[in-house]
């Protein structure tokens, strides 16, 4: 027996940081926890491009500095430790008005002894962009850490009203050495084998759409009638907005608060039933019979899951058997409700309707 909130329940992880963390989380409340990295850090540490970008702050004596996350922020100024311009940074950076993209780089910047100007409440980019051109930017010296990737809209409307940017590559993105496990997480979405995904980055679910094309797993349908897509923020939703598929995500886009909405809508999703005197609650992988968890094989699961989308009605052999992971007949039917009826204990929950198929007993019929 499985305890927990999310017991009976699968949820893919696609974050590469703080992933071990996630699982965890997920894990202690009973899920069934999947990591398939969609993408990977690669620090520029070391990397000639930041270094111009660095000397190139310094020597600008900016007006305005916008930092886009704690991870980058933090990773700017320990480069700089390394070539000893660190002290020089902070001075150029402390005599400039620190704008941060939400409050997570906050934190990153009163470490370094600095204090933020203000900060963006929705943690996007367009509020910044937004507030800075009604302030009016003509003339204004401007150095936006990226996060990730090139701000290249944000860039160029910045300098078409007037400003000078200096551009700061603390990292990239790029797809994981080894896109194995994420394309094989995307065939099971498709298949309905997950029963939620979470994202804690757009670049995430731009690679994960992308992979998912790649290996022809028609992923959308599958966020579309019923896998959830959960994502931290309206950042990371957008590249699902744009394709209208449906996501949830917290009020406060913090990692723990995006569990806790895993938590709380997956069970919501379940089916409830009452059958045959107890109370009957279908997850993913699992059955819940008056609270008490029974783990089922994925040819059982897939016999309860199509009997309960017809509750009280009677399911075909042929339906049944279009249901099972693999296809099969008639005969491998009768077998997977033969170990269903085993593994739930009791063979009143489902009635065998002879040479028709079966359905389950619905309370009000089996008196």
């Amino acid at each position: 027996m499985i305890e927990g909130a999310l017991a009976g329940f699968t949820v893919a992880v696609t974050a590469e940081r703080r992933r071990s963390e996630m699982a965890a989380l997920l894990e202690r409340r009973g899920a069934r926890v999947i990591s398939a990295p969609a993408i990977t850090i690669v620090p520029l540490i070391d990397d000639d491009a930041l270094h111009a970008a660095t000397k190139a702050c310094i020597g600008l004596e900016p007006h305005l500095v916008i930092a886009t996350t704690g991870f980058g922020f933090r990773g700017w100024l320990e480069a700089a430790e390394g070539w000893g311009m660190a002290e020089t940074l902070r001075g150029s950076l402390r005599n400039a008005r620190i704008i941060a993209r939400g409050p997570k780089p906050c934190g990153a910047i009163r470490a370094a002894g600095l204090i933020e100007d203000w900060a963006a409440k929705t943690e996007a980019s367009e509020e910044v962009l937004e507030r800075l051109l009604a302030e009016g930017v003509a003339g204004q010296r401007i150095v936006v850490q990226e996060h990730g990737e090139p701000q290249t809209e944000f860039v160029k409307a910045l300098r078409t009203a007037g400003a000078a940017v200096v551009e700061v590559p603390v990292y990239r993105w790029a797809l994981p050495p080894d896109t194995a496990p994420v394309r094989r997480l995307a065939e099971q979405v498709a298949a309905g084998q997950i029963d939620a995904v979470t994202f804690t980055s757009a670049p995430a679910v731009k690679a994960f759409l992308q992979i998912a094309e790649e290996v022809g797993a028609d992923v959308t349908s599958a966020f579309n009638s019923g896998t959830l897509a959960a994502c931290v923020g309206p950042v990371t939703a957008a590249p699902f907005a744009e394709r209208g598929i449906p996501v949830v995500m917290p009020e406060r886009y913090r990692l723990g608060a995006l569990i806790k909405t895993v938590t709380d809508e997956l069970p919501r999703r379940a089916v409830r039933l009452q059958v045959a005197g107890t109370i009957l609650e279908v997850r993913g992988h699992a059955v819940l019979i008056d609270g008490v968890t029974h783990a089922l094989a994925p040819a059982a699961m897939a016999i309860l899951s199509a009997l309960a989308r017809k509750p009280g009605s009677v399911v075909s052999k042929e339906q049944l058997a279009a249901a099972l992971p693999r296809g099969n007949d008639g005969h491998a039917v009768d077998v997977a409700v033969a170990r269903l009826r085993a593994a739930l204990g009791s063979g009143k929950h489902i009635e065998t309707v002879i040479k028709r198929g079966y359905r389950l007993r619905i309370d009000d019929e089996a008196a």
